[in-house]
C-alpha cells in the first residue's frame, strides 16, 4: 500500500528537517502543514498545505484526499517559550493543537502517529539521578510554561493511545543543527556569538542535540516504535562556555567572561531592556537561566535499543550549522 507522510511545522526547524529526509523517498505522498501566508522555502515533492492546529477546519485539506494510502502524521508544530509562565498562545498551539490533531487522526483512521514532546515534559528528579522515560506526564510536576504544555499533551496523546490510537511519543533535548529558518534560540546563540553580539557567557549547560538525529530518530520511531511508548532523543551534557569554544575554533570570536548565575539573574532587568531597544530576542531569561543549571542527565539507552538511534558529536553540527548559516551547506543560504 502507498504512503503517505503529514508533518504539521512543515517550516519549523525540525519539521523542515523531517521533510528534507523524505523528500528523496519515491512513491510516497508527501504533505506539510504550513502558517497561512508564512514564508517558506519549498522542499522538492512536498505539498505545502496552509492551515494551523488551533482551527481544527483549516486542518482537513492536510487529510483528505488520501483514500487508499497508509496514513503517517509527524506532530511537530509547537511553540517553544522560554519564558517562565504559560502564555495564552503557547497552551492554546501545544496543548489544544495537539488534542485538535489527535481528533483528526482518529476520525481520518491514521496509521500512525508521532508525536514531538520534549524532555522538559519529564520530571526532573533529584539531580544526581539518570533521567529515563516516565509514563505519566503532569504539569505540575515540571517548571516553566513551555514544559507545563508539553507536559499537559504529551499526556493527552498517551491517553489516546490507551484508547486505541496508535501513538508514539519523543522526547527531543536541546536542538540545534542546520537548516534553520524559524528562529532557534541555540542557533541563534551560535549566531550572535559569531557577530559579536553575545556580550557573555554564563555558567551551566544542556543536553544538545543534531537536528538531523532528531528528524531520524522521529522517523525511526515511526517505523519501529512500540505504540503508547516514549523515546528519549537526546545526545549528552555540553557546557554553553565549551560550545561557543568549539564555536570560536570554526568561525572564530573574542573570549567571552562566564557570569555566574547570581549575576546573571542580577542583570536580567537590564538583559530584557536592551532586548525591547534592539529588538532582539533575549537568549537569558529566569527560566533559560534555571535550565542551564537543572538536571539534564537523558539517556537514551532505550532509543539506540529498540531504534538504532545514535546522535553524532557535537563538534560536527556546530561545522554544519554555521556553514549553512554561510550557505556553504548543501541547499540555499538561509534568508
Amino acid at each position: 500500500m502507498k504512503q503517505a507522510y503529514l508533518v504539521t511545522g512543515a517550516n519549523g526547524h525540525l519539521g523542515s528537517t523531517i521533510l528534507r529526509a523524505l523528500s528523496g523517498r519515491r512513491g510516497v505522498e508527501l504533505r506539510g502543514l504550513v502558517l497561512e501566508g508564512e514564508d517558506y522555502e519549498p522542499l522538492p515533492g512536498v505539498t505545502y498545505v496552509p492551515g494551523d492546529v488551533r482551527r481544527p477546519d483549516t486542518l482537513r485539506p492536510l487529510f483528505e484526499g488520501l483514500r487508499g494510502r497508509q496514513v503517517y502524521v509527524l506532530h511537530t508544530a509547537g511553540i517553544i517559550d522560554i519564558s517562565d509562565q504559560v502564555s495564552p498562545l503557547a497552551y492554546d498551539v501545544n496543548v489544544n493543537g495537539t488534542r485538535n490533531i489527535l481528533a483528526l487522526c482518529r476520525e481520518y483512521r491514521v496509521r500512525r502517529l508521532v508525536y514531538v514532546s520534549s524532555v522538559h515534559a519529564i520530571p526532573e528528579g533529584d539531580k544526581a539521578q539518570v533521567l529515563h522515560e516516565v509514563a505519566h506526564f503532569s504539569p505540575d510536576q515540571v517548571v516553566g510554561g513551555y514544559a507545563k504544555t508539553k507536559a499537559e499533551a504529551t499526556q493527552a496523546v498517551l491517553d489516546a493511545a490507551r484508547a486505541g490510537l496508535d501513538a508514539v511519543v519523543v522526547h527531543p533535548s536541546g536542538i540545534l543543527g542546520p537548516y534553520d529558518r524559524s528562529g532557534n534560540h541555540l542557533v541563534q546563540l551560535v549566531n550572535d556569538y559569531i557577530h559579536g553580539r553575545l556580550p557573555a557567557c554564563v555558567r551551566g549547560g544542556y543536553d544538545l542535540v543534531d537536528v538531523r538525529d532528531v528528524a531520524a530518530g522521529c522517523l525511526l520511531a515511526l517505523e519501529k516504535g512500540t505504540a503508547g511508548q516514549c523515546y528519549i532523543l537526546s545526545n549528552r551534557h555540553y557546557e554553553i562556555k565549551d560550545v561557543l569554544a568549539m564555536v570560536r575554533k570554526l568561525a572564530g570570536g573574542r573570549r567571552l567572561a562566564t557570569l555566574p548565575h547570581w549575576l546573571a539573574k542580577a542583570a536580567l532587568p537590564a538583559i530584557r531592556l536592551h532586548a525591547l531597544r534592539t529588538k532582539r530576542r533575549p537568549l537569558f531569561t529566569r527560566y533559560s537561566l534555571y535550565t542551564l543549571l537543572s538536571n539534564d542527565k537523558f539517556s537514551h539507552d532505550k532509543a539506540t535499543a529498540e531504534l538504532g538511534y545514535r546522535p553524532r558529536d557535537l563538534l560536527q553540527t556546530l561545522r554544519d550549522t554555521i556553514s549553512w548559516e554561510k550557505g556553504e551547506l548543501e541547499g540555499s543560504a538561509p534568508a
